[in-house]
């Protein structure tokens, strides 16, 4: 009796272990999958953050990095504590679980917060910074965000080409008779703004306001759920 009993009791131990390693897999891929977007995010918007007004965009998605790779560092911990059963890697496996289920969660639900307010904030600052900061001495960073962001989503201006005509760079002497930058221009060539014409520019409705608003919503939306997708897997 007391052999059988034994018995069960290795049974269960193995059964436990392997259900424990699979576990630790799939959170090491759910880890991954969070860093790689977090990173993948970062490097296609980081040309768009200087026109952002909020830094509550770029900070989620600093955390959801720095829980991603935390993820794959305790996934190893956690494949190394069950292949050598060592309870003291196992309790700080677990601690560090905690830890990063919080992690993910502020930073999926600061994503989430953000998306509730990213319409307000794109219309109260990409015009702003259209008219007041392009063009001018110490922006640099802002008019290369501008026409990076003009040019990958072929749109010229917040609501329409129109928008230029108050800028202060288009009315400088800089500008050399341009009426619109050289961005919004559909072949760019140098001083190819100074023909504002539908042939030549681009004229899309709602302007870049309305492209910039649905890319960053769309990558808002995805950071959210990925992170606190994982967050509440890892609870459970």
């Amino acid at each position: 009796m007391a052999q059988y009993k034994a018995e069960q009791d290795d049974w269960l131990s193995v059964y436990l272990k392997y259900l424990l390693f699979v576990f630790n897999f799939f959170f090491w891929v759910g880890g991954a999958a969070v860093l790689a977007l977090g990173v993948w995010t970062l490097v296609e918007k980081s040309g768009y953050l200087s026109v952002l007004a909020s830094s509550t965009f770029a900070a989620s998605t600093y955390i959801l990095i720095f829980a991603g790779a935390l993820v794959m560092v305790t996934g190893f911990l956690g494949f190394s504590a069950i292949i050598r059963e060592d309870r003291s890697c196992l309790s700080t496996y677990f601690c560090l679980l905690l830890v990063i289920f919080l992690v993910e969660l502020v930073a999926g639900v600061l994503a989430h917060m953000y998306y509730q307010r990213l319409s307000d904030e794109l219309k109260q600052h990409l015009t702003r910074t259209l008219s007041e900061n392009y063009g001018q001495p110490g922006a640099a960073a802002i008019t290369t965000s501008v026409d990076r962001l003009q040019q990958d989503f072929k749109c010229c201006g917040s609501n329409s080409s129109a928008d230029w005509q108050h800028s202060a760079y288009i009315l400088s002497p800089e500008a050399e008779g341009r009426q619109v930058p050289d961005s919004c221009c559909k072949t760019v060539v140098v001083r190819c703004g100074q023909r504002a014409h539908p042939s030549n520019i681009y004229k899309v409705e709602g302007g870049c306001l309305t492209k910039l608003e649905q890319f960053l919503a769309d990558h808002l939306l995805l950071m959210g759920a990925v992170g606190i997708g994982v967050a509440c897997l890892q609870k459970t």
